[in-house]
Formats: structure tokens, sequence, C-alpha cells
């Protein structure tokens, strides 16, 4: 299919595994996944090739211990986890990226002294909240195509 523009991006850049097989042993419950899932709808599971309700088995809160309600058959490679998609952890930005807020929120606030050399290049918009200083010897360079707004 042809696309208008750039090509699209997935968001995520992780590759889902297809499938993980266990044995059964006819009494071990609890099996360890190689990948995180947040929900039993995450996963697939089929025991000697019937597919289980997702009522069979549960996720442990650490998103990589399988339970059965009851244990599988014996066998080997007889249970099948087939995996539809992966808990995301979340990502926490650097401290000096987050920003920082009061009011639960309301507020987003900075600091009124610049007292670091910065360049916006040609290629970014920035903003501040005034009034802004910028300290003795400390440089601000907006360049040719950048842009600043001081609000």
């Amino acid at each position: 299919m042809a696309y208008i523009g750039n090509n699209t991006v997935p968001a995520n850049f992780q590759t889902i595994p297809s499938v993980q097989r266990f044995n059964g042993d006819g009494s071990t419950t609890a099996f360890t996944l190689t990948n995180k899932v947040g929900l039993v709808q995450d996963i697939m599971v089929s025991v000697d090739g019937v597919i289980q309700d997702t009522s069979a088995y549960t996720i442990a809160s650490n998103g990589t211990t399988l339970t059965f309600s009851e244990a599988p058959s014996s066998g080997t490679g007889n249970i099948f986890v087939n995996f539809l998609a992966l808990a995301n952890d979340s990502v926490v930005p650097e401290e000096t990226f987050r920003g920082r807020f009061k009011a639960d929120g309301i507020f987003r606030v900075n600091n009124q002294t610049l007292s670091n050399d910065t360049t916006i290049l040609a290629t970014e918009n920035a903003s501040a909240t005034g009034p802004l200083t910028i300290a003795s010897g400390v440089t601000l360079n907006v360049n040719s195509g950048g842009s600043l707004a001081i609000i």
C-alpha cells in the first residue's frame, strides 16, 4: 500500500515473540514466562492442542508468572503460550526533562533565571514563561530559523 509523505513508524519498537512452550507434569501449576504481559487476554494458551479459556489461568502482578487453576497434563512441549501483546513498562524521563508542577499539575513552573549557556537550533521552537533573566556570563543563542517565545 502506498503512502503519501513519510512512511508510518510503529510507536512500539519491540518484537512480540510468537510462542513459548512448557512441559506439563500433571502437578505443576505455575510457569515463568520469558516476557512480561499485563492481562490474561495478552496471551493465548493451549494445553494438548486445546485453547484454554482465560478463566483457566491467571497472570501474577509481576506479569511473568502464569498459574493454571488445575495442573496441565503430562507431556513434552504440550503447553503453548502464544504472546498477543506485551506489557510496556513506564518510561520515566530524566529529572531535567520532567518539568515541575504545582497544585496537582494545574501550574507548570520554571526558573526565572537562565544559568547555563543555551542554543535554540534552527530546527527548534522553544518557550518560557517570563520574566526571564540571563545570568552574568551566560549566553542564549537563537539560531536563524529557530524561535523563542517568552510568554
